[in-house]
């Protein structure tokens, strides 16, 4: 059996989102699955200055890699970023790659789910199905790009429930749960999201690049 890939204590990596969030899932699940990685191996966005990225690409994968890619030429540290959203069925995927900004506003989660709602207001219970998307990249200075996708599968409620979580999961309650996913502990929901399964799938490559 071949032994586990360990990362050396001064590895870096740097996390292109400044979305604290994003952050806290991701530094659980990769302190948790890569060996030697801690929760100090994954730098924030937040602290340095990075170059606006215009994220206009018409798919997950694609903005993932615009952030990643002027992470890595803005610091040449291996750069690792998601994008990720919610895709309604009755609304032909959307919000989509807009559902961080959907009522027009970036990242007011309020005001996205209240939009969501309203629109999904006359949609009975049984076509209220929904799921979300996360694209994870991860870019190297070598020029090496990797992109993976996770999906979570679930349906909307009509009024948020749970204190926990972001942006739409007050609503959202995934396949086989009878709790949102703002209402699952975070152990629990970085085990069945769509971030933890893309980033899972990220890790064999993250690892090689680290080791």
């Amino acid at each position: 059996m071949t032994a586990p890939v360990v990362v050396p204590a001064s590895a870096r990596a740097l996390l292109a989102t400044h979305n604290r969030g994003k952050l806290e899932e991701l530094r659980r699940i990769l302190a948790e699955a890569v060996p030697g990685f801690t929760e100090e191996s994954l730098v924030s966005a937040g602290g340095l200055e990075l170059p606006d990225v215009v994220e206009n690409g018409v798919t997950f994968a694609e903005n993932a890699l615009l952030k990643a890619r002027a992470a890595c030429a803005a610091t040449g540290l291996v750069a690792i970023a998601d994008d990720s959203g919610l895709a309604v069925d009755v609304l032909g995927g959307a919000p989509g790659v807009f559902s961080a900004r959907w009522s027009g506003r970036h990242g007011d989660d309020a005001a996205n789910n209240a939009l969501l709602l309203a629109q999904l207001g006359d949609v009975p219970d049984e076509h209220r199905g929904a799921e979300f998307v996360c694209a994870a990249v991860m870019v190297t200075p070598q020029g090496r790009e990797v992109v993976e996708t996770g999906r979570m599968r679930g349906r909307l409620l009509r009024g948020p429930r749970g204190g926990g979580g972001f942006g739409y999961d007050p609503l959202f309650i995934p396949d086989g749960e009878d709790r949102t996913s703002a209402e699952l502990s975070p152990a629990e929901k970085d085990a069945i999201s769509h971030r933890g399964r893309a980033f899972r799938a990220l890790l064999p490559a993250l690892r090689d690049a680290l080791a």
